[in-house]
Order: C-alpha cells, then structure tokens, then sequence
C-alpha cells in the first residue's frame, strides 16, 4: 500500500478518538460561561415573579404564561418627596413601594386601596366610606376584612407607620365630635388600636395623626371631590422599628 493510499484512508476513518474528548471539553466550558453570563444579567423583578408562579401565582394557578411584564417602576419621586434619589432611603422606598402594590395585587385590593409616594413615604389612601360610616368613628364590618389583610401587609414591613384621618368641609358639631379635629383624629385612633390590640402589631410603630379638613386632595366643590377628601392613610415611612416578635412585645408591656 503506497502512502497516498495509507493517507485517504486516514481521512476516511476520521479524526482521532483524542479529538472527540476534546471538543466535548471545550462545548462545556463554552456552555459553562454562557451559564455565568447569564445569571450576571439577571432581572431581578422576573426573577422574582419566577417564583411566584411556583407558589400558585402564574401558570401553575391557571395563568397565561409563567411570567407576566412587570409592571413599570417610578425612577423618580414626585415633587413634594423629601427624598435624596439614588439614596440608601430611596431605594428601600422604591423596593416598598413595589412589595405594596404587589400584595395589593395578589389580594385583589387595588380598588380599595391607592397606593402612591407622599413625604418621603409610601401612603395607601383607603377611602372613608370603606371603613367607616358618614360622621362615625367605629369601624364598618367589611372595614375589618380590608385591616385584617393590610396587617399581614404592615407585620412583614420593619417600617414605622403614620395613619392619617381627614374629612371634608363639611363642619361637625356633636358631643362626641365637636369638629373635624376630634373626628379625623378619633378614626385614626381607631385604626391604629386594631392593628395593634387584634394584631398584636408592635404600638411603637404607630402614630395616629387628625388633620381634619384641612389637607384636602381637591377643593370641596362638589360631593364627587367631598368623598375624594374623606379618608384615612396609612403612611409607611422611611423610619423603622425592628420588626418581629410585635405580640409578645406588646403582651409584655401591658
């Protein structure tokens, strides 16, 4: 056999076993740091509805697709928000904000409950005639369904929590309530006291604050604009207390 012979036949037999290793190395690696790039790019909001869907929030529960586009995020404060953006402050309000509006979401309460961004918080603006009736201060049956979930809401939050009451125009004059003044005050009072007495929440945590009629949304022109301006917020502010342990906290110091 001459060697041109010896030669095609080599190449007909194909490359050497050696070879076949080799490339099988090296696809690996290739593969290896495509996986490494990856997850250096990872989105964390998808990430984290990633998750979701497997606790019984996507697909799994019967949704479209496992993933939904997240819904876009403020990158800047409203006028009026005392706060310093790119700040440690910042980012945990953005990052609170986004928990909020995602538990609102999930328990279907966007339509009881607006969340926005106000002096350097981030306030959820439940409307009166949701918790309370015209001219009352004791909370409405259906008022403490809506509580009872915000304080899983508020329990897994460290943030401190103002709950602000206001009414409108209109005066008031009873024994209870002579003005605006004892009644805002008093529905704040009430809020805060269930949170903290049928939850256990920790009290140092709360503020109660009566603004009366005199931080309207809108002018009281109209009964439209009245009932826009009788509400309760529940401010969560950049401050927090350490969170857990809110009941026997609380039992304890009674």
């Amino acid at each position: 056999m001459t060697w041109r012979e010896r030669k095609k036949r080599r190449e007909e037999d194909g490359a050497p076993t050696w070879m076949t290793t080799y490339s099988d190395l090296m696809t690996l690696l290739l593969v290896f740091f495509v996986l490494l790039f990856s997850f250096s790019q990872i989105d964390i909001q998808k990430f984290r509805r990633f998750i979701l869907s497997y606790q019984g929030r996507g697909i799994l529960d019967r949704g479209t697709a496992p993933l939904a586009e997240p819904e876009p995020l403020p990158r800047q404060f409203p006028e009026g928000v005392n706060v310093e953006s790119g700040s440690g402050q910042a980012d945990q309000l953005l990052e609170t904000y986004t928990q909020v509006r995602e538990f609102l979401k999930a328990n279907n309460m966007e339509d009881q409950v607006e969340v926005t961004y106000q002096r350097g918080g981030v306030a959820l603006d439940i409307k009166e005639r949701i918790l309370f009736d015209s001219g009352k201060a004791d909370l409405k049956p259906e008022a403490k369904n809506l509580l009872d979930k915000l304080a899983g809401l508020l329990r897994s939050l460290p943030n401190d929590i103002r709950v602000e009451g206001h009414t409108d125009s209109r005066p008031i004059h009873t024994v209870e309530f002579p003005t605006n003044w004892e009644l805002s005050a008093a529905r704040a009072a009430r809020v805060v006291r269930y949170f903290t007495e049928e939850h256990g929440l920790d009290p140092r945590r709360f503020m109660a604050v009566g603004y009366g009629e005199f931080h309207p949304l809108v002018p009281n022109t109209s009964p439209e604009n009245m009932a826009l301006n009788r509400r309760v917020i529940l401010l969560i502010t950049a401050g927090s207390t350490p969170a857990g342990g809110e009941r026997e906290v609380y039992e304890r110091a009674r």
